[in-house]
């Protein structure tokens, strides 16, 4: 129901009322209405109840299993949040004077030395505003570096097929031209064909290890070599960061420079469009380019950074230094877990995605590399399904509503016919990850029995299967009262 059905002339909040008339003599005359808003007549309470029911008809990591590989849709401490939302960070204005947030300043430069520490990396700047943002900040600074060395003929950025879409499209905003290099049957990048197509051109390689398809390369140390022997450099998305946390370190592999989804792996609410935030870190020969301002340590006080500090960088990302409240959450989060806790999340990310993907195995479904260890996460095809059934991984995916749980990643990596990559993330317990798999194994005996069951579904939700087709071409977001209503 909308909230407008619910509206009946005259009704207003009382509790949120102005007493006595409103003063709008302050008020420019241009910026008063001269029509009345269309808004609902409603009680206080009756906006409250409307709202929270929508929100209950979502589903979200609050209220479902949620194993979007990929996107490490994890529960995250409360505790942080309520550190994060003490008064004296909320009334902290980002123009005070830099000696009355000295302890802000303190908390984003030991952030700057954790994050440090964590990737191997010497640099890191906390400015980027969200993962795509930071990874867009990886290329410009791999330019920026070839450009500073007079190396403009390198015009070409490799990108593994099972890639992150953002990451041609990065490479490409920052003037390059994007070549594809497969993935062998291993699932390991070809070496040989890497070898092959690296050369002056190359100004280097985007990947992330472990990959999206949740394999950890064998020959990432190759990889790194021949990138770097040909002139390249080797940049890391980090959305899988929280499989190798405390265990091993991309800077240690030889990436010269890496984003980090603060809102992945550090303790942020993911999804939704945000909020977000993807500091950068880099070796060694990148920091003269990192965006400003950093925090430094100097006579006894903490500041930023200028242009004047650093004036090589890339130049600024946004307004004064980044999410402040994400990167809050980030540093309470690591502190909370220290060294020993982050290892964890890593040990029980990869156990859990172990788990399942044997029951799984051992129930009949196909895995994309079933001689291959997962990391935090894994593939299954459906393809065998779609031929003998006519049931497709979209219509296993609505029906797993029907069970409680959200689908994982559906239809990618690309490379994997009718796939979910599946990531259960390190803060689920067995009874839920036995629940979803024995879920898919019902579902998988329905979609033999049954088919139509399983390609009509999802039967028990608010909002029956919806044509996707038809709301992207027909995409109506606004509604407007009719006489009717």
């Amino acid at each position: 129901m909308l909230i407008f059905q619910r509206s009946v002339e005259g009704r207003v909040a009382l509790g949120q009322w102005v007493d006595g008339d409103l003063d709008l003599s302050d008020l420019p005359e241009a910026g008063l209405r001269q029509t009345k808003a269309v808004l609902p007549e409603v009680s206080e309470l009756q906006v409250v109840r409307h709202y929270t029911g929508l929100s209950q008809r979502n589903f979200g990591i609050d209220t479902h299993f949620y194993p979007l590989g990929s996107c490490t849709m994890k529960y995250n401490p409360r505790g942080v949040h309520e550190m994060a939302m003490q008064p004296q960070w909320l009334s902290r204005h980002p123009l005070s004077a830099v000696d009355d947030h000295q302890s802000f300043l303190k908390i984003l430069f030991e952030l700057q030395q954790y994050l440090s520490d964590i990737t191997g990396m010497p640099g890191v700047s906390l400015t980027p505003m969200a993962g795509s943002q930071g990874e867009f900040v990886g290329v410009a600074m791999i330019k920026a570096y070839h450009d500073a060395n007079n190396d403009t003929e390198r015009t070409e950025m490799i990108v593994p097929t099972a890639a992150h879409g953002t990451n041609p499209a990065s490479a490409v905003m920052c003037g390059y031209t994007v070549k594809e290099i497969p993935t062998g049957s291993d699932g390991n990048i070809d070496v040989d064909q890497l070898r092959e197509m690296v050369g002056p051109k190359t100004a280097g390689i985007m990947l992330t290890n472990p990959s999206t398809l949740g394999i950890f390369s064998r020959r990432i140390k190759d990889v790194s070599a021949i990138i770097h022997e040909a002139g390249g450099l080797l940049y890391y998305d980090g959305a899988n960061l929280n499989a190798i946390l405390g265990k091993v370190r991309p800077g240690d592999m030889g990436f010269d420079v890496m984003h980090l989804n603060l809102h992945k792996t550090f303790a942020t609410p993911h999804g939704g469009g945000g909020p977000g935030a993807g500091p950068v870190a880099v070796a060694d020969r990148l920091k003269p380019y990192l965006p400003i301002p950093t925090v430094v340590f100097e006579n006894e006080k903490y500041r930023w950074t200028t242009k004047n500090d650093s004036p090589d960088s890339i130049g600024r990302l946004s307004c004064f230094m980044g999410n402040a409240a994400i990167l809050l959450r980030a540093y309470l989060y690591i502190r909370l877990l220290g060294r020993k806790g982050l290892t964890r999340v890593a040990d029980f990310a990869t156990l859990n995605a172990n788990y399942i993907m044997k029951r799984l195995q051992q129930a009949g479904f196909e895995c994309a590399f079933p001689d291959r260890r997962a990391s935090h996460e894994f593939v299954i095809s459906f393809k065998k399904e779609k031929k003998q059934w006519g049931v497709s991984a979209m219509d296993i995916a609505k029906r797993l509503l029907d069970y409680g749980c959200h689908a994982p990643t559906t239809y990618f990596p690309l490379s994997i016919p009718e796939c979910f990559l599946i990531e259960p993330t390190e803060t689920e317990s067995k009874q839920e990850l036995d629940h979803f798999i024995d879920a898919l194994i019902k579902i998988r005996g329905e979609s033999e029995t049954d088919p139509e069951l399983v390609k009509t579904s999802p039967h028990t939700c608010v909002v029956k299967r919806l044509d996707d087709v038809k709301a992207v071409r027909e995409l109506n977001l606004t509604w407007k009262p009719t006489i009717n209503d």
